[in-house]
């Protein structure tokens, strides 16, 4: 990655105005990019990518297997779909509060030795879980403590590992890098709710915190075995005053940043509660236990390593798709709300697992390629600010209206949030750049597109 202004990472909109990623065609110098990048797996020919993935393999399984005990351990304390609200949201409240200043930090530290540190402390957050737990010592205020450290640590984690992909793979790779990192999560995505069931109903909850706890060994040694000379390292920015209102200066006079963000605001503070929903469905509508709460992880995980294979292959963010994606995600929420059958509402899952992802790679994807290096770290913390940060005040939300209402509607509500915020954020975008939706056939296939005004008046002359 370059160090100056980061030309190539950071495309301006081109002279008809039309916001980076909507429906543009990439430049003929990026076309080359884009074939490199279209390789489903070209980004762990990069030693250093190599071995950060392969740590993430291990730590993202232990991950999802504490989400999981993490949960259910709430469920078993409290009978309380709210508490586990309670959880997600104590879980995500630092990043709400603290998200913006994290960037800043983030900007001004080198990436490495800051996720050296900030995974040492999640690490021994769930070890000290584990041993409260093994020991029969646990209380639901230990776990929602444990919840608020981690978010912590993630408040700094989640931007600088944002930003340290691009230091390990450079521009070119970026998109493909990013797209293989959230098919590794969705990989351990189906490996640890099994696991985290297997252990929960065998031995306990506390056996999945404490194998979390020691999966953080393969990230560490990951980290330190990297050759430093291979990075595409930034320079870190100096301290300064102003840098928070650069940041946000920065995101606000750019629509192709804006409301991409604003998007996802509303899908991550309303519609991504899958703790809530399926706990919910799986303990009061379908009755069944951890098992099956582990069931309906494992198969929006399928779904979700789809939607991301299926990205690392596109090799291209474009908003169109990401619009595209939110609306058939929210419309799948609300037909997955009245399912009547515990296996058609499981089955349903792996769709929306798709879209979701769909939704949150895209966003990621475009975010960074339009974004200065010197400003990614600032710009990544608002975006996982506004995305996670949301959880603090949906989770409660969306958790009361669940023990109020029952776990149907407060899915139904939150696929309706997501799918209207997409179709009005859809026409701001279009609008902003002068765009028009069309509707037609192609080689015997629906095409949903969105065109200049000029050239869509130039088609209807010729029609």
């Amino acid at each position: 990655m370059s160090t100056g202004p980061g030309a190539d990472s950071a495309p301006g909109p081109d002279t008809h105005d039309i916001p980076t990623g909507v429906d543009t065609p990439p430049a003929p110098e990026k076309q080359g990019r884009n074939i490199r990048t279209s390789r489903m797996f070209s980004s762990l020919q990069v030693r250093n990518y190599r071995l950060f993935f392969i740590g993430q393999v291990v730590s993202n399984i232990g991950t999802w297997m504490q989400r999981i005990a993490q949960d259910w351990l709430v469920l078993t304390l409290t009978a309380s779909s709210a508490a586990v609200g309670i959880t997600t949201a104590l879980q995500f409240l630092p990043m709400l509060l603290f998200g913006l200043y994290g960037g800043v930090l983030v900007d001004r530290l080198r990436k490495r030795p800051t996720l050296l540190v900030t995974q040492s402390a999640m690490a021994l957050t769930s070890l000290a879980l584990a041993a409260l737990t093994l020991t029969g010592q646990v209380e639901v205020w230990h776990v929602y403590v444990a919840a608020f450290v981690t978010g912590l640590a993630t408040v700094v984690d989640n931007p600088a590992r944002q930003s340290f992909v691009a230091e390990l793979v450079g521009p070119g790779q970026l998109q493909n890098a990013v797209s293989l990192n959230s098919a590794n999560f969705q990989s351990a995505r189906l490996v640890g709710p099994a696991v985290a069931g297997l252990l929960i109903t065998g031995v306990g909850t506390g056996w999945a915190f404490l194998l979390n706890g020691l999966s953080f060994i393969a990230p560490l040694a990951g980290l330190m075995m990297m050759r430093a000379r291979e990075l595409h390292a930034v320079t870190p920015s100096p301290r300064g005053k102003g840098q928070l209102r650069e940041g946000l200066r920065y995101v606000a006079g750019r629509p192709e940043l804006v409301w991409p963000i604003v998007l996802v605001g509303f899908i991550g503070t309303f519609a991504f509660n899958f703790p809530v929903y399926l706990s919910a469905f799986a303990d009061d509508v379908f009755h069944g236990g951890a098992g099956v709460y582990s069931l309906f992880n494992t198969l929006m995980a399928v779904g979700s390593l789809a939607g991301a294979l299926l990205a690392a292959r596109r090799g291209t963010a474009r908003l169109r798709l990401l619009i595209l994606a939110a609306l058939a995600f929210g419309g799948l929420e609300i037909v997955a709300a009245g399912a009547p059958t515990l296996w058609l509402f499981a089955l349903l899952m792996i769709p929306i697992g798709l879209f979701a992802m769909t939704v949150n790679v895209t966003t990621n994807t475009s975010i960074q390629m339009s974004t200065d290096p010197a400003v990614r770290g600032r710009v990544m913390a608002l975006y996982m600010m506004v995305f996670l940060g949301g959880a603090p005040v949906g989770a409660p939300i969306v958790g009361w209206i669940t023990d109020t209402y029952g776990a149907r509607l407060g899915f139904a509500v939150g696929g309706a949030v997501a799918a209207l915020a997409a179709a009005v954020i859809g026409l701001i975008l279009a609008r902003v750049g002068n765009l028009r939706l069309t509707v037609g056939w192609t080689r015997g296939h629906p095409q949903v597109r969105f065109v200049p005004r000029e050239r869509q008046r130039e088609l209807t002359a010729v029609a």
